[in-house]
């Protein structure tokens, strides 16, 4: 089963980047939600937990041109390169993640320039649009850049069971 993304984001999208920059944004149409693909959970009356970790997420800084000592930034569209761990925790409903399509679409992100929140809340949007989860967790780890770390949770749902309450 696949999951259908809106074109109404990208626009948004469009909107804002060039409100906040003032200039036309080309951006490009990443990352792809389309490529997500469920199967029917196996127990959809238990509350279970799954956890996915995906420890080689990339996308592009969205401020290009900071590092101005790379010529070879020039040719990206976005920024030096930024690594992550995603950490997905979820409480299925009807339907599971399949876990090619979500590598699959993780390395859609790779040519993004996205900041690190806006990752986060996105892959939390597009999972949960698709699986329609009792519960889900999304936690960004990212790597350090420029002396800092910095990690993204974003959630949805209740998480009423015990179930992994990390307390």
């Amino acid at each position: 089963m696949r999951c259908i993304s809106s074109e109404a984001a990208h626009t948004t999208l469009w909107v804002y980047a060039l409100l906040v920059t003032r200039q036309p944004c080309i951006l490009s149409a990443m990352p792809q939600p389309e490529l997500l693909e469920t199967f029917p959970n196996p127990y959809p009356g238990r509350d279970y937990e799954i956890d996915m970790t995906c420890p080689e997420f990339t996308s592009l800084c969205p401020l290009g041109g900071v590092e101005s000592d790379a010529k070879e930034l020039a040719l990206l569209q976005g920024g030096a390169p930024d690594f992550g761990t995603i950490i997905i925790t979820y409480v299925p409903g009807d339907v599971c993640i399949e876990l090619k399509s979500l590598k699959v679409y993780l390395w859609s992100f790779r040519n993004d320039g996205i900041f690190y929140e806006r990752a986060v809340n996105r892959i939390l949007d597009d999972l949960s649009a698709c699986a329609k989860p009792r519960w889900m967790e999304v936690v960004g780890d990212f790597n350090v850049r420029g002396g800092i770390k910095s990690v993204i949770r974003a959630r949805v749902g209740n998480r009423e069971s015990g179930i992994g309450n990390r307390g």
